[in-house]
């Protein structure tokens, strides 16, 4: 199947016209993926303001936007008069699921740092004058569930019953109630988002350096990922398309086997991809993280995006992974 084909059409930093000058309110800016959003939107004229926890500005987290101090614990504090100009929110907040072992206390932060920080923009939002026109929600393929079965997923499949479909549904839940304040959801469900500057590419990188990386425990899992200019270009998308609304899949439209992905990665930095990391290892190092992020796959593809017109930069491993650590 040719999830490649259909409709094409110039998106925002590829040859077409953006509206310039918008107002752009980025929480979680400071973070890896933040941070480049927040570089090519100013680049492109655009302002953008950052929402940070305090805590996240002293760890040296930088954003090329304006830092705003927040506690987004549920409601609209003195913050949330950012909103009344703005045209646009992304909302990019959330503790990291891949950054500590899955402990009871550490899947309730996960689950409270994305609901409460959606529920505190929600409740920014309803008090905005004039409010946004557009929201756009960064969640996870995670959505989907995880499982070591073929069958592609598109955005109809309903949500996995695991802790990271359950996570997902309660997050998207959350988003929602935008809608009825009138702004223009976008929920992008993203897949591994892949940057040097962080996230899963950067931990991967120093094992094939050194000459010990593999595939992970049977490499016939599915890996589902998105260059970061992709996911950048898909936000900016976003942004810019009023026809775009509701849920799309940030990913590839190439998904590839784990062994396909560890390959490559050798390839483009011209080292070996032979050592296998064997399941019962990962899950002795991560703990139930293990199976949904490493160990099990999902097949995740673009079907809305391709349909409404995104045209990928990167869409095979191979060339993807050469530009990034070239």
């Amino acid at each position: 199947m040719d999830w490649t084909a259909g409709s094409r059409a110039a998106l925002p930093g590829r040859g077409s016209v953006e509206s310039s000058g918008m107002k752009v309110v980025v929480a979680g800016g400071t973070g890896v993926l933040g941070q480049a959003l927040t570089a090519r939107l100013t680049a492109g004229g655009h302002q953008a303001v950052v929402l940070t926890r305090g805590r996240s500005r002293r760890a040296g987290g930088e954003a090329a936007g304006r830092l705003v101090e927040w506690t987004p614990d549920g409601s609209a504090g003195p913050w949330a008069r950012e909103l009344d100009d703005a045209d646009a929110v992304v909302n990019l907040t959330g503790a990291g699921i891949a950054d500590r072992r899955w402990t009871d206390a550490r899947k309730d932060e996960l689950r409270t740092s994305r609901l409460l920080s959606t529920r505190s923009l929600a409740a920014a939002i309803r008090a905005a004058t004039p409010r946004p026109r557009t929201f756009v929600q960064n969640t996870g393929a995670g959505y989907y569930g995880a499982d070591l079965s073929d069958r592609v997923l598109d955005e109809s499949f309903p949500p996995g019953d695991d802790f990271l479909g359950d996570l997902c549904v309660a997050w998207e839940a959350e988003a929602r109630a935008v809608s009825a304040l009138g702004c223009r959801l976008v929920i992008l469900r993203s897949a591994v988002v892949l940057t040097p500057d962080g996230g899963a590419l950067k931990k991967m990188l120093p094992a094939f350096q050194f000459f010990v990386g593999g595939p992970i425990a049977s490499g016939r899992q599915f890996f589902s990922w998105i260059h970061v200019d992709d996911w950048i270009a898909m936000v900016r998308w976003a942004l810019s398309t009023p026809s775009v609304s509701d849920v799309y899949n940030a990913a590839s439209p190439h998904p590839v086997r784990n062994r396909e992905f560890s390959k490559a990665l050798g390839q483009a930095l011209h080292r070996p991809s032979w050592i296998p990391v064997p399941s019962f290892a990962l899950k002795v190092m991560f703990g139930e993280l293990a199976e949904p992020a490493l160990i099990l796959g999902q097949r995740v593809v673009p079907k809305r995006a391709l349909a409404a017109g995104f045209t990928f930069q990167h869409p095979e491993i191979g060339e993807a992974l050469a530009d990034l650590v070239k």
